[in-house]
């Protein structure tokens, strides 16, 4: 299986630091942001990985090559200055993705989430036609309210009877999600998958662990200090 970590945000509420620097790259212990997921996706036995970028895209690429130092094999897709949102981006990049279920990973989260748990997910994509598995967490202060709900069967929906959670930003998606979305275009991914939970093709995972978006700089810091403690 393969996984594409998206890498393309500018980092408006991390700026300064991000003016001069593109968020992935930031240093969280002793690793630039994205080389904790490089080294887990590693770890769990996916090294295929699909890197978007965007803003300053040249330094990530320049910093991670083709992934050797990380025991991967990275392949790039630029997206231009501004970006393609979410869907665009992974939408793009389907053409280096293949035809099989892969793992999406946000850029800008530090989480112990599973990744091998994704390599069970992808299959069973791919034997019903299931066209995501996303996973989600207990919300944090700044979304108290959650974005999907999570039923007692596994189903995720909009609004319904279950638990209200955050979505971590990890999934596992079926192509077949981007099917109606251009590449090279903008396109956000929420209202994709808020077009399958209606049609029954979503199912999730509450995650109980680990999990920090790392979207502002005080939450940079306590990145930081979580690393102190990181084992792979």
């Amino acid at each position: 299986m393969k996984a594409m970590i998206l890498a393309a945000g500018r980092g408006e509420r991390m700026r300064p630091l991000t003016d001069h620097c593109p968020k992935p790259l930031l240093a969280v212990g002793s690793e630039p942001l994205i080389g904790h997921h490089l080294r887990r996706l590693q770890a769990a036995g996916i090294t295929e990985v699909v890197i978007n970028h965007a803003w300053l895209g040249a330094q990530i690429e320049a910093r991670l090559g083709d992934g050797a130092d990380y025991g991967v094999h990275i392949r790039y897709s630029p997206e231009g200055a501004q970006g393609l949102e979410t869907a665009g981006g992974i939408a793009t990049a389907l053409p280096l993705l293949g035809e099989a279920p892969f793992l999406v990973v946000n850029g800008d989260v530090l989480t112990d989430i599973d990744f091998q748990a994704a390599l069970a997910q992808a299959a069973r994509l791919s034997a019903t036609g299931t066209l995501a598995h996303l996973w989600l967490v207990a919300n944090p202060p700044h979304n108290p309210g959650g974005d999907f709900v999570l039923a007692a069967d596994g189903a995720v929906s909009s609004a319904g009877a279950g638990i209200a959670l955050t979505f971590s930003g990890i999934g596992v998606y079926h192509p077949q999600l981007f099917a109606d979305t251009a590449p090279h275009q903008a396109a956000k991914l929420a209202p994709l998958l808020r077009t399958a939970m209606q049609q029954g093709q979503v199912s999730g995972s509450e995650h109980r662990g680990l999990w920090l978006d790392v979207g502002t700089v005080e939450r940079l810091q306590q990145a930081n200090e979580l690393a102190a403690a990181w084992r792979y």
